[in-house]
């Protein structure tokens, strides 16, 4: 598993979303819902040169809704299955727009099991703390490939 650095300024997400109050497999059900409307917020999307959506984040926050990491040992919280979109889109009836907060950021690509636990333990060897909510990445240009965002330090 390889462990890279980047710095992603603030950035939006439009999405569906819901909380682990919501009961298992709650996250599932948001991508479905999400999946199932997307027309209804793709010409929102932001798009890279070659005209393919630019990202699909499964974004986290605390309840209060400050993108603090999920409390209760990573167990409770916030999360919104959604894309990409342009700052000053307006999020439709039946979504809701995030804008989280630039962060320096560990990453990495999601190619083995327990990937949140091992880079956290990793962080933990290297001193570092978690400054906020982990996030999910799928790349579209990379056909999905999906990667978890740590971030680091707050920008």
């Amino acid at each position: 598993m390889e462990i890279k650095k980047c710095v992603k300024e603030s950035f939006s997400v439009i999405g569906k979303e819901g909380s682990t109050k919501d009961g298992a497999g709650f996250i599932q059900k948001l991508w479905e819902d999400a999946n199932r409307h997307f027309d209804e917020v793709a010409h929102l999307a932001k798009r890279g040169e070659n005209g393919m959506i630019g990202g699909i984040w499964g974004a986290m926050s605390d309840f209060s809704r400050s993108f603090k990491s999920w409390e209760n040992n990573f167990t409770e919280g916030l999360y919104l299955a959604g894309v990409e979109v342009v700052d000053e889109a307006e999020a439709p009836e039946g979504w809701v727009k995030w804008t989280i907060p630039g962060y320096e950021y560990l990453y990495v690509k999601c190619t083995e099991a327990d990937v949140f636990r091992k880079v956290l333990a990793y962080m933990e060897e290297q001193g570092i703390e978690l400054a906020g909510a982990v996030h999910d990445f799928q790349c579209p240009e990379e056909n999905g490939q999906a990667y978890m965002f740590f971030p680091v330090r707050r920008r």
